[in-house]
């Protein structure tokens, strides 16, 4: 069974479009020891099972499957199947999505509880599971139920709250960086990239309750908002931004590298925080 402290400190976010053949394996060579499968990935797993395969010891985790477009059956089957192979190794994330990208999300409390008394039925432990939240009750359903959670789009604020909801539980919050040669450069990389959280209530919402104010959540964000949740423009400011969270409660932090040279960032944020020594050659540029 996967533990909090098996998650380590530092992971890798990434969209499952780009976990390519290879990337995962570097991932981990960086010394990086978690990787989650960003997105909405299907019931059958299989880009788990293609990261997995490519790996020796990293934890890996959905981050999240939606619960109105993966029924629970079959993602409890296809955990079966891929713990058979990797036991210990893969933590299936579940998430409610959005209400604008989903109508029929009614009640997604209550939806995900009947999604994890399926997992019960069918044997999904309870610690091989966690929940994307950002609200109290989703927190303290996911310290109840699961092994913890795993907030998107969120600030140092945010994780210190949460802590007090969790506790000892996992407490993975993501934190995008993006790396460039100036703030300008690195801003407007970000902006693009969140545009469209920006128009979606829950991460507004949550953003507004723990110190944004409708300036900073205006017009592609404030330079402040957008600085503090894409840490950027050197990979010194990207470590300061994670240790921020850790110094808020996190016990661990998935990094999402924005632009396009995923793993030159990833190596660069590795060696700020000391996982490597800056050796590995991976970057592109």
């Amino acid at each position: 069974m996967a533990r909090v402290e098996d998650f380590g400190t530092y992971g890798v976010w990434l969209w499952e479009s780009a976990w390519t053949p290879g990337v995962a394996a570097v991932a981990e060579r960086l010394g990086y020891t978690t990787l989650w499968i960003g997105g909405s990935p299907d019931a059958e797993l299989t880009s788990v099972e293609a990261v997995l395969n490519e790996t020796e010891r990293v934890v890996v985790a959905t981050g999240i499957v939606n619960i109105w477009q993966a029924d629970p059956v079959e993602v409890a089957a296809s955990y079966l199947r891929i713990t058979d192979q990797h036991p210990g190794r893969f933590v299936v994330g579940i998430g409610s999505g959005h209400r604008e990208a989903t109508p029929e999300r009614v009640r997604p409390l209550a939806a995900l509880g009947r999604y994890l008394d399926v997992f019960d039925a069918e044997g999904v432990p309870p610690e091989q599971r966690l929940l994307a939240a950002l609200g109290d009750k989703t927190l303290a359903l996911a310290a109840e139920r699961t092994l913890g959670a795993h907030p998107y789009l969120t600030t140092p604020a945010h994780t210190a709250h949460a802590k007090e909801i969790v506790g000892e539980r996992l407490l993975a919050p993501e934190l995008k960086v993006s790396l460039a040669a100036t703030p300008d450069e690195a801003r407007a990389t970000a902006r693009a990239f969140l545009d469209r959280y920006l128009r979606l209530e829950n991460y507004v919402g949550a953003l507004k309750r723990f110190g944004a104010s409708e300036a900073d959540v205006s017009d592609g964000g404030s330079d402040a908002l957008i600085d503090l949740v894409a840490a950027n423009p050197t990979a010194a400011a990207a470590a300061a931004g994670i240790g921020r969270h850790l110094a808020a409660g996190a016990t661990h932090v998935g990094v999402q590298p924005l632009g396009a040279d995923i793993l030159g960032s990833l190596e660069r944020v590795a060696d700020a925080v000391g996982l490597t020594d800056g050796a590995l050659g991976v970057s592109s540029s």
